[in-house]
This record gives structure tokens, C-alpha cells and sequence, in this order.
């Protein structure tokens, strides 16, 4: 674990999985109001599950192949958010939140990019893999929890709509269909 991810796991009181359950139940109640939120509350799932199919892969070949795959959908999934929803977050008054969501996600691309020089069967590999998916977490738990809810109840519908139109708009720039399939 380097100092950063040390003194960050220090600084930051991790929920527990019953914490982060309530929270995602929470975003789909409020989600049943917001496709948007729907839509990003299955990427969260696929997320959960790539970073699960990484971690499992048993030799280096289906690791990287599993580490590509997740880290195209987190990065597509990233790009989305900060495309659409957080700007609209800002402009509903949470710029605070926002701010703190944009600089979550920068940190997780600047850990993706270290964990890929890294032998993937390594236990340092394992290691910060486990790290950043526990970051990820934290990050989701976040934006289910609170930011997500409170901003599909307060945004205006057309700011919804357009939310929903962009960040389907960024995601699949990014991602396309080809990267939605499984390692």
C-alpha cells in the first residue's frame, strides 16, 4: 500500500456493506423517478463484477484481459459522469460534492494506470487492485447514498432529460458495445 492509499484508508471511515446496500436502495427508489440514475446504478453493478472477474482471473493472460476490460467500463463510466451529472450537481448547488466526486474519480484513473505496470499475479497487483475497488466503493456508496438521490429530486425535469441524454451520449463514445462484454 503506497502513503497515499495509507493515509487516504486512514482519513476516510469506510461503510459497511449493509451501509452501502441501504445506499443503493435509496438510488432505486429515487431512480424509478430518473432513468439516469437507473442507468448508472447497472454500470455500478458491472463494475463490481469486473473488478470481481479480475481479481478471480487465475493466470496472467485472463488478469489483463479482465484488468482491460474493466478499466475501459471505469473509465467510460467516469467520463460519463463527469460529462453530465456532476456539472448538473454544480448547478444545483452541490458544487462542493462535485468537486470532491471529480477528484475521486482522477485519483482512481492515476491508481488504474499504476496498477497496469504492475505483474498482474502479483500480490502487489492484488493489493492495489483491492484498494482501488475499495475506493471505487467508498466513491459509489457516495453518490448512491446522498448525491444521486438528492439531485434527482431536485433537478429540474429537463435537466434530467438532458442528463440522461448525455451521459448515455459520453459512455457509449467511450465504451462502446464491444467493451460492454465480459473478459
Amino acid at each position: 500500500m503506497s502513503l497515499f492509499e495509507a493515509a487516504a484508508a486512514a482519513l476516510t471511515p469506510m461503510e459497511s456493506e449493509q451501509d452501502r446496500a441501504d445506499a443503493r436502495s435509496k438510488a432505486r427508489e429515487a431512480a424509478q423517478a430518473a432513468p439516469w440514475l437507473g442507468t448508472i446504478l447497472d454500470h455500478h453493478m458491472r463494475l463490481e463484477s469486473a473488478f470481481a472477474d479480475t481479481k478471480s482471473a487465475s493466470d496472467s493472460a485472463t488478469r489483463e484481459k479482465a484488468l482491460k476490460h474493466l478499466g475501459v467500463i471505469l473509465t467510460g463510466h467516469a467520463i460519463a459522469e463527469e460529462a453530465a451529472i456532476y456539472p448538473a450537481m454544480a448547478a444545483d448547488g452541490d458544487k462542493g460534492s462535485a468537486t470532491h466526486a471529480y477528484s475521486e474519480q482522477a485519483t482512481v484513473k492515476m491508481q488504474m494506470a499504476e496498477l497496469e505496470k504492475l505483474d498482474p499475479m502479483s500480490q502487489d497487483f492484488t493489493d492495489k487492485l483491492d484498494a482501488i475497488r475499495e475506493a471505487v466503493a467508498h466513491h459509489m456508496y457516495e453518490e448512491e447514498g446522498t448525491w444521486y438521490p438528492d439531485l434527482a429530486q431536485s433537478a429540474p425535469s429537463e435537466d434530467q432529460r438532458l442528463m440522461a441524454r448525455d451521459y448515455d451520449e459520453a459512455y457509449g463514445r467511450f465504451v462502446g458495445e464491444d467493451a460492454l462484454q465480459p473478459a
